[in-house]
């Protein structure tokens, strides 16, 4: 595949908040194999890649005395068909990549991994096992735990994170992850992320939710933000 015939959705030009204690831009990928109800971005997983990648590049070759890293984002971009292409366009230039996943097709994480590409991988653990596929529209549970076995051998800083909708997931689901993590040997960070369709700041949700990741004990480290 040539380079200049790849679409991406869309790139924002810098941000702080996205890749650890690194200066980044973020590159949108559109489309999604997965169908959570409460999804953050909508419009790129419903929505086409239509920027042409070679404007992302362009940017990025003009940008590299501020930026450090790009962060892959989506949608779910391990299901664009030129994933590798991008990636190591963007690792030629002297960055480093952040991916965001959800771990659905490992043997695309294997493909990366393997070649050396990613330097921080974010994966969304979506539910419990029990409630996975109610929840995502994915049977890919299985594949999630092949994912983060993938990245936990090839050593790349990892963080795992759920987002809870309390309406879909309760304090059981989140200890069943903890033990599925713990099974695994993951040894990071684990994000419970609250999903709230608004402003509200963490004080202003009720008791039980703001003080939900302090319940439990893991051999991990346990955060607690908003979506």
């Amino acid at each position: 595949m040539q380079r200049d015939s790849i679409k991406i959705y869309d790139l924002t030009p810098f941000t702080l908040l996205d890749f650890p204690d690194t200066p980044a831009a973020i590159l949108w990928i559109a489309g999604c194999n997965m169908r959570c109800p409460y999804c953050h971005n909508p419009e790129i997983v419903y929505g086409k890649n239509k920027m042409e990648f070679s404007r992302a590049v362009e940017f990025l070759q003009k940008r590299k005395r501020v930026l450090e890293g790009v962060v892959i984002s989506g949608g779910e971009p391990t299901i664009h068909k030129d994933i590798a292409t991008i990636c190591q366009t963007i690792k030629d230039m002297g960055y480093k990549i952040k991916l965001d996943t959800n771990g659905s097709l490992p043997e695309v994480l294997q493909e990366l991994a393997g070649r050396e590409l990613l330097d921080y991988v974010a994966i969304d653990f979506k539910a419990s096992k029990e409630k996975f596929i109610a929840l995502s529209r994915s049977d890919s549970y299985d594949n999630l735990l092949q994912s983060i076995k993938i990245v936990q051998e090839h050593r790349i800083p990892l963080e795992i994170r759920t987002t809870v909708h309390t309406a879909l997931l309760q304090e059981e689901d989140i200890q069943n992850i903890i033990l599925a993590l713990e099974n695994l040997g993951y040894k990071g960070t684990y994000w419970i992320q609250n999903f709230v369709k608004n402003s509200a700041t963490l004080e202003a949700l009720p008791e039980q939710e703001r003080k939900l990741a302090q319940n439990f004990e893991a051999s991990f480290a346990i955060g607690y933000r908003n979506f």
